[in-house]
């Protein structure tokens, strides 16, 4: 069976907060999961009622950057699950690329989480903003980069959470104690962006964000705490975010994590943006998704 995969754009407002997003399906927003046989991944599998995936994007990512749709239209093809990947409210993204750097400026872990946060209850009550949706009790999180450490934070604090994939994460947040110096001098740290050309600048938030809730902020101990399955997914020629800390991220959750090493995969598994089509490294990381969530949301 051939799915026909919709794409619904939705806007949740929680307090303090944008979140712009998209929620993918094989049935109209409001219906319930179409029926089916079961039947293996990728030939028509009856979608699992009351499960849901939301994917998180990384720093300088966004829900339409690159790979994102297509990971999101597999998904739904593959699993059959309904599938939300939205902006976080600190993405810097509204309207158009990188069109807000004062919300980019001052995003944090905490601020992530609590966007996080409000999508999940939104699906858990059937509506984002105004579009209804199929309500859901158990969900799947995968999330790319810093994204995959918010999902990693999150999934130790949501009991719903049955089953978590990450992409390329990063195994702490303190990577951005690299910039203290330069915030304590009351500068204004500034991240080059070279698609866009972009100067984008980075307030001490994030720093005072991570001293103020190291515990609550520690990626491997939240790790640790897992009793989901977890698949580790990473390229093993990852120039910005190195190897060792899928190791250290799989080694935290013990027996019930699975590491997936890309042979040669980047980064972003080979894909680009303006997306130009994928690539054998992004359908493995995808493949290794579809197992994971198949096994865990049925």
């Amino acid at each position: 069976m051939t799915r026909t995969v919709t794409r619904t754009p939705f806007r949740l407002t929680p307090p303090g907060a944008d979140l712009r997003g998209d929620y993918w399906s094989d049935a109209a927003p409001g219906e319930g999961a179409s029926p089916g046989e079961d039947a293996a991944p990728g030939e028509g599998a009856s979608p699992p009622d009351g499960a849901a995936i939301v994917i998180c994007h990384g720093f300088k990512g966004f829900k339409d950057w690159g790979f994102f749709p297509h990971l999101c239209e597999r998904l739904v093809e593959q699993t059959g699950t309904p599938v939300v990947s939205f902006n976080f409210d600190g993405s810097g993204v509204r309207d158009a690329d990188f069109d807000d750097l004062e919300a980019f400026s001052r995003n944090t872990f905490s601020r992530e989480l609590w966007d996080l946060e409000a999508i999940l209850d939104g699906l858990a009550t059937g509506r984002l903003g105004d579009v209804e949706v199929a309500p859901a009790t158990r969900f799947g999180l995968l999330g790319h980069s810093r994204g995959g450490a918010t999902c990693i934070l999150k999934a130790g604090l949501r009991s719903q959470v049955r089953g978590l994939v990450t992409w390329a994460s990063i195994s702490s947040v303190t990577r951005y104690e690299s910039f203290a110096d330069r915030w304590e001098a009351g500068e204004t740290v500034v991240i080059p962006n070279a698609r866009t050309k972009q100067d984008m600048p980075l307030e001490r938030n994030v720093l005072d964000d991570m001293r103020a809730n190291r515990e609550r902020l520690d990626v491997l101990a939240s790790a640790a705490s897992l009793r989901i399955p977890v698949t580790v997914v990473h390229g093993t020629a990852d120039e910005s975010v190195p190897f060792s800390d899928a190791w250290r991220i799989a080694d935290a959750v013990g027996d019930l994590a699975r590491l997936v090493g890309v042979d040669g995969g980047t980064h972003t598994f080979q894909a680009g943006h303006p997306f130009a089509g994928t690539t054998p490294e992004l359908e493995e990381a995808i493949d290794a998704s579809v197992e994971l969530f198949t096994r865990a949301l049925r």
